[in-house]
């Protein structure tokens, strides 16, 4: 046992004569000599010459404290002689534990390591086509149009491809230098040119104001009828383009049964739009409206269509009506916006913007938009202007019967002309209409609308009952002028 760690022991006298023996104490590892309580040091030897000056060895594989015998904890791998990163260490006490390293050195990733992978991992943009370039995706839009102003249309209350555009752009907080394809900002830019504001002035003073776009080389002006009826007996028309130049226009002719009208103003400075299909468009597409509501030409908005082939009645100057096949938005339109054009996101247009539905009660002309804006289908806006470029008066299909305009749940006949389609078809008064060409006839102005989308000449087929029988029939469309 050493003398440290001994329990205290009782000492006997000794002969003064008889010399203590000396205790050996453990070596100390750094001294490597023998050490000796404090009380005893004075009896010591001192040391040779030489001893002490020579660095105090590197412990090695003999080193004292290494521990002994075949077995060795996992706490013992740091013991023995020091890793080659740190030569010079030195164990402060004894036992102390040789510090351990990482087998190599790993220098921490560059601050752009995560690019750098990036990078690695992106595979080479193909290389650039010339087909490719310039190719936008376009999904078709469609815009309603509104009543103009001093001359608004009265509306029933209802209840009523290519490729994905690039949608990469610039940092937030930075201005796109340039208008992407297919984004709102660009069917502005391409349309507004042809979209012109119109100041009607009536031979007894009335006014209205509306819009109207060119649709030729020859300063054609496409726009509503009830834009311009006022001036109809005579007064004045007036368009101001987009660039502020105001020009008069010349009344080309007018259907009040589509509500459209053909003006025109020779040498008109300002670009022809392009037409698309409202055939084609779809339920949910995005659309803009181009017009000048309440006045503020030039005015944008967007929405999408709302629903198609919605029957409307809109009532303009002299009780005349017209019936509309129309789809809806919700784009915003207002009195002004009537004549503008419904265009995609191609910028081309598919409807004429021609009316809008107030609430029940709503005082006349104090109704503004309430998301529920209809526009004539351009597949029939055209065909009717051209009728009205060529001869100044359009067409439309009859079958030369009346129906009953309070009936629900189908369309009554109430009167049957002699010699008319109706007649030779063996149609009669009482019958209810239920259906054309499989498409659901509710009410008479569904009926009505129905067949004014085909020409004359056309075959179709009406579903009807009599006596609570159905029946069916093949009427050939007449034609009547309006």
């Amino acid at each position: 046992m050493s003398w440290d760690d001994a329990e205290p022991t009782v000492r006997t006298p000794r002969d003064p004569a008889d010399p203590e023996p000396t205790r050996e104490l453990p070596k100390d590892p750094l001294t490597a000599g023998p050490v000796v309580p404090p009380s005893d040091q004075t009896a010591l030897t001192p040391p040779s010459a030489g001893v002490g000056a020579a660095p105090i060895p590197l412990p090695g594989g003999d080193a004292p404290y290494r521990q002994q015998g075949p077995i060795r904890s996992t706490s013992q791998r740091s013991f023995g002689k020091p890793e080659p990163q740190d030569p010079l260490f030195r164990p402060v006490y004894p036992g102390q534990a040789w510090p351990t390293y990482q087998p190599t050195y790993t220098p921490p990733p560059p601050l752009d390591w995560h690019q750098q992978q990036a990078r690695a991992y992106t595979p080479a943009p193909p290389p650039k086509s010339g087909r490719m370039i310039g190719i936008a995706a376009i999904v078709a839009l469609i815009v309603g149009l509104l009543a103009g102003a001093g001359a608004a249309a009265t509306v029933v209350a209802l209840d009523h491809s290519g490729t994905i555009d690039d949608q990469s752009g610039p940092p937030i907080g930075v201005a796109d230098p340039k208008v992407r394809s297919g984004s709102v900002s660009s069917v502005a830019e391409t349309l507004l040119p042809s979209v012109v504001q119109l100041k009607v002035e009536g031979a007894d003073d009335s006014n209205a104001t509306g819009s109207g776009f060119v649709i030729d080389g020859s300063g054609h002006i496409l726009t509503n009828n009830h834009v311009v009826a006022a001036a109809a007996t005579g007064g004045a028309i007036q368009v101001v383009t987009q660039k502020g130049k105001t020009a008069t226009a010349r009344l080309v002719g007018r259907s009040p049964a589509y509500d459209l009208a053909v003006v025109q103003v020779l040498g008109l400075d300002a670009p022809s739009v392009q037409f698309g299909r409202s055939e084609a468009a779809v339920v949910g597409q995005d659309v803009v409206a181009i017009g000048s509501p309440l006045g503020l030409a030039g005015t944008v908005t967007s929405g999408i269509i709302s629903a198609k082939n919605r029957p409307v009645t809109a009532g303009g100057e002299g009780g005349e009506l017209s019936y509309i096949n129309a789809l809806q938005t919700d784009a915003a339109i207002n009195p002004g916006n009537s004549g503008g054009p419904l265009v995609d996101m191609n910028a081309r247009v598919i409807g004429v913007n021609s009316a809008i539905a107030t609430v029940r009660g709503a005082q006349e002309g104090s109704s503004g938009n309430i998301g529920l804006g209809f526009a004539i289908p351009i597949d029939q806006a055209r065909r009717t202007a051209q009728q009205l470029i060529a001869s100044g008066r359009a067409s439309y299909p009859v079958i030369g019967a009346e129906v009953d305009m309070q009936f629900e749940g189908g369309a009554r006949v109430s009167k049957v002309t002699a010699g008319s389609p109706a007649q030779r078809a063996g149609i009669r008064i009482g019958d209810v209409v239920t259906s054309i060409n499989n498409q659901v006839v509710e009410t008479a102005e569904a009926l009505i609308v129905a067949i004014r989308t085909h020409q004359p000449g056309e075959n179709v087929r009406l579903e009807f009952e009599r006596a609570g029988k159905p029946r069916e029939v093949t009427v050939t469309l007449g034609t009547q002028t309006g």
